[in-house]
């Protein structure tokens, strides 16, 4: 997809942002914003798959959207799906669900080791697909899901809630402004701590791929998107190069993982194709928690608030700094106008995925943003094995 579809992509929903950071960005009082209409009364019929993270979305509230049917391994979770969605139809797998003809698009909330498999079978059988984070684990994996998504026609989206957060959508509109002038740098951080046990408590995933859970374990650079996306996601660039180091220690789970990982800590820096630098942290061994980011370049920086303390704020040569975001939810229609998880992103998500089938145009993180924000990370912990060692990331855009 070219450059212009990419813009196209985002035309309609973010319309009313730009107008916004100007005033903002301008040291003015952030502005509500009017929710642009979708011209269409179609409704979306989507399955929804996995009933823990998957229970955290708003399909309900989407005007455009009906919640045809729910699946879960687990009964409880099903009846938890049934529920939130107030849908009446549930299978037991993700395998039967993708052969209901009403079913025309899948939301894949299921654990990170299946995505691709999952996306692959979806689409398999002609459905479009929104997934989790990550798409792939694997450069193979990617290789498939483009060819699979090139070969139907039909629409990926990854559900990546850094990209949706406010402070990143202001980022974007000052980018696309020129606001930043030569862009020189970019932070971008995601911490968890102890998020390799969480897995263990997941009675879904028992037994996969290991009984302690698929997250026992799991390299932190193969869950990158939730930082990758703050730079990619605002830049449109694609990482080039990187070279990445890990830490671990002694814990049984760095002994005892099926992915054969030593790392609870991973830090790259990537160089990327607009000629600037990137310093991506994933840290899973640290008494810090959350996603941040800051942008800087010569003209304006932004730096995004935190759970240290640090405030969101716009510093522009020649302006005062601005502190206060423009009100995003207002941009959603009316119902959907409530809170939600990762910064308020999951409400946008939502409804980018379903105003993307209802205008047949690509989402705005398809499949080759998705794959520019996971397949750096799948490097980089190639890179950490092999000490820091700058390696070449390929590029899966179409050709």
């Amino acid at each position: 997809m070219s450059d212009d579809g990419r813009d196209l992509s985002r035309r309609d929903f973010l319309s009313a942002v730009g107008a916004a950071a100007i005033i903002g960005a301008a040291g003015g009082a952030a502005q509500a914003l009017t929710a642009p209409k979708l011209g269409s009364d179609r409704k979306v019929r989507i399955g929804v798959v996995g009933g823990g993270f998957g229970a955290s979305f708003q399909w309900h509230l989407d005007p455009n959207c009906t919640v045809e049917a729910v699946s879960d391994l687990i009964r409880s979770r099903r009846e938890r799906l049934q529920k939130v969605y107030k849908c009446e139809k549930a299978y037991e797998s993700l395998e039967k669900l993708v052969l209901d003809p009403k079913i025309e698009a899948v939301a894949v909330f299921t654990g990170a080791p299946d995505h691709a498999r999952h996306v692959l079978d979806c689409m398999k059988h002609g459905k479009h697909v929104i997934s989790a984070v990550p798409a792939c684990l694997t450069l193979e994996e990617a290789q498939a899901l483009k060819e699979m998504k090139e070969e139907t026609g039909l629409r990926y989206m990854m559900a990546e809630t850094s990209y949706y957060q406010a402070p990143c959508i202001f980022a974007r509109e000052l980018w696309k402004q020129g606001r930043f002038g030569n862009f020189l740098y970019s932070e971008v951080e995601y911490y968890h701590h102890n998020v390799q046990r969480v897995g263990a408590a997941e009675a879904l995933w028992k037994g996969k791929p290991t009984p302690k859970g698929w997250r026992w374990g799991f390299p932190p650079m193969w869950y990158p998107t939730h930082s990758t996306a703050f730079h990619v996601g605002v830049t449109g660039e694609r990482f080039t190069r990187v070279s990445c180091l890990g830490w671990g220690n002694d814990d049984p789970i760095l002994k005892d993982n099926p992915y054969g990982n030593p790392f609870s800590n991973q830090v790259a820096l990537f160089s990327a194709s607009g000629g600037n630098m990137c310093r991506c942290n994933v840290l899973w061994w640290i008494h810090a928690s959350g996603e941040r980011a800051q942008w800087l370049g010569e003209n304006c920086s932004v730096y995004m608030g935190s759970s240290s303390g640090q405030p969101f704020v716009v510093r522009e040569r020649g302006k005062k700094d601005v502190r206060q975001l423009p009100d995003y939810m207002n941009l959603l229609p009316e119902p959907m106008r409530v809170p939600s998880g990762h910064g308020g992103s999951h409400t946008f998500l939502t409804h980018e995925f379903v105003a993307a089938l209802v205008q047949e145009r690509p989402p705005a993180v398809d499949l080759y943003e998705a794959l520019a924000m996971t397949v750096p990370g799948i490097v980089a912990m190639e890179s950490s094995l092999k000490g820091g060692e700058q390696l070449k990331v390929p590029n899966f855009d179409k050709a």
